[in-house]
């Protein structure tokens, strides 16, 4: 196993040369105010022998998860996917297509290990049939590698994955194991990344923030020797290049070096963050009904051009991850009407996918929802811009199973906006230390693109929040008293329609069996 912790420290953070110290088999971390990423590396061989016979099944499986509270995302981690459980998966199936060979092994579904590890009650079939997962309309093949199928569910926290990690990787008298894995239950967003080519499985986490006393703890090199532990104290510097991060600071590994180094290195990426006031904050204005409008709001601040290279074409995109509870009109929202774009400060649907049917209500809906990039139109000059620029997106919930009250909850997560910047010609977007890809909406842009992302913020700090929007869905009620509730109005619906079938079918007859005019009458008239 391969370990590798990075903190990144804010400029204005203050460090002092005693809070991190380096022995030969220890170091010592005291008090530190930083972000902090950890990732863990793991060969084939010491994967659990039954989650390894579901990856020998699979060319690629990428998931990740972000939790429902706001976090700041720092650079070199600012990329963001909206709050819950997303997995990209490719099968065999496209492995071989393209000509890699994959192993074979016992035949459990990517499904029955999502529900094992995560959640049973996740709505979740064998992909393989396209029974839950979705096909991303991938308009850059060769970007990432991006996978062939994917999947959301909303998932609050991580409590299931957490035990899973306990019972999976460490000795039940081994507290410090036990511990280690539970500190995933306060982590901002996880990452696990698979591919068949490197046969190895990576476990990543990032906290934006540091606990109230700071990072204090020591790191230990690995008992046997034969693991290695990296780790950085690094601090994000100036750069020339506008699409370069430049970091520096000290680096070292645990039992090999004797001091910790100093760094400087640069590298181009395609994400990077904003300034910490160019925010965006979503709702829906009451009444929802069964036609709710999502209203984007973005400040002045976000909307001025990001500092991109100057040659750069910018534009500002929404990616929505819609449940299967609500979607929207592709027709609709795919229109060239310039009023009605104009009205919603829209430019157009770029992109696509998933449940799109207009008519089927909820519980017929086999996969988990759609996704949907739009790019958003913005004022001709920010400095003229209102005090709040708001994007309005129309949506259509669909129709959900009766309750007793009449009413049904849907949760809608906040998508992730941004703006997207085309890099100088030659830019080389390579894999850099800390990228982050399969995130399903940067597949949908050519190779050289460079987002900028805008940070998830609620209007008002008064109360906790969470960036997912629950909505009140009318729907038919099941107990009460009258002619218009419950079963009497399914009764009469069945009634109407099976006499309307009837007297459509009585029609039918009657016109098959009367006789057609005869031939010589036609003559006849003619003549």
């Amino acid at each position: 196993m391969r370990r590798r912790i990075t903190f990144v420290q804010a400029s204005d953070a203050p460090f002092a040369a005693d809070q991190a110290s380096l022995t030969p088999s220890t170091l010592s971390i005291r008090g530190l105010d930083a972000a902090r990423e950890e990732r863990a590396t793991f060969s084939f061989d010491e994967i659990p022998s039954e989650l390894g016979q579901v990856l020998q099944q699979c060319h690629q499986l990428h998931i990740r998860w972000a939790r429902e509270e706001p976090y700041d995302a720092v650079a070199p981690f600012s990329s963001r996917v909206s709050p819950g459980l997303h997995v990209f998966f490719t099968p065999p199936e496209e492995a071989v297509r393209t000509g890699m060979s994959i192993p074979g092994g016992v035949r459990e579904s990517v499904c029955s290990l999502l529900k094992r590890v995560f959640d049973e009650g996740i709505k979740c079939e064998s992909p393989q049939h396209k029974t839950s997962f979705i096909t991303p309309p991938i308009l850059s093949t060769r970007f990432a590698s991006t996978a062939a199928f994917q999947y959301h569910s909303s998932l609050p926290a991580l409590e299931n994955f957490v035990t899973y990690l306990q019972h999976t990787t460490c000795a039940s008298a081994d507290e410090g194991c036990l511990q280690h894995a539970a500190s995933i239950l306060s982590a901002d967003s996880v990452d696990i990344n698979y591919d068949s080519i490197s046969h190895a499985l990576t476990v990543s986490g990032y906290w934006s923030h540091a606990p109230r006393s700071g990072w204090t703890e020591e790191i230990h090199k690995h008992a046997g020797g034969t693991d290695q532990v990296e780790v950085g104290l690094l601090g994000t510097e100036k750069t020339t290049e506008p699409e370069e991060v430049k970091m520096g600071g000290l680096l070292g590994v645990v039992g090999k070096d004797v001091e910790l180094k100093p760094t400087l290195f640069s590298f181009p990426a395609r994400h990077h963050p904003l300034p910490d006031d160019a925010t965006y904050s979503v709702s829906f204005p009451a009444p929802t009904g069964l036609h709710p409008t999502m209203t984007i709001s973005l400040p002045r601040a976000s909307l001025e051009a990001p500092p991109a290279p100057p040659d750069a074409t910018c534009a500002l995109h929404t990616y929505l991850t819609l449940p299967s509870t609500i979607f929207g009109d592709k027709y609709q929202l795919s229109t060239a009407d310039p009023l009605f774009l104009s009205s919603h400060n829209l430019v157009a649907l770029r992109a696509v996918s998933g449940e799109t049917d207009l008519e089927a209500p909820d519980w017929v809906v086999p996969r988990w929802g759609s996704n949907w990039l739009v790019e958003l139109a913005t004022p001709q000059q920010s400095e003229q811009a209102p005090h709040e620029w708001n994007v309005t997106i129309p949506l259509h919930m669909r129709y959900l199973e009766p309750s007793e009250s009449g009413y049904r909850s849907a949760a809608v997560p906040w998508p992730v906006v941004f703006w997207a910047c085309t890099a100088e010609d030659g830019t080389k977007m390579g894999i850099n230390p800390f990228d982050r890809v399969n995130l399903g909406w940067e597949g949908l842009f050519g190779t050289r693109t460079m987002f900028y992302q805008l940070h998830p913020a609620p209007k008002s700090q008064e109360e906790p929040h969470r960036l997912v929007e629950k909505i009140d869905v009318p729907v038919l009620k099941l107990e009460g008293e009258g002619i218009f509730q419950g079963k009497v109005i399914e009764v009469g619906t069945v009634t109407v329609i099976l006499l309307g079938l009837v007297w459509v079918l009585w029609k039918l007859g009657l016109a098959a069996r009367s006789p057609g005019p005869r031939k010589d009458n036609k003559r006849a008239k003619t003549e």
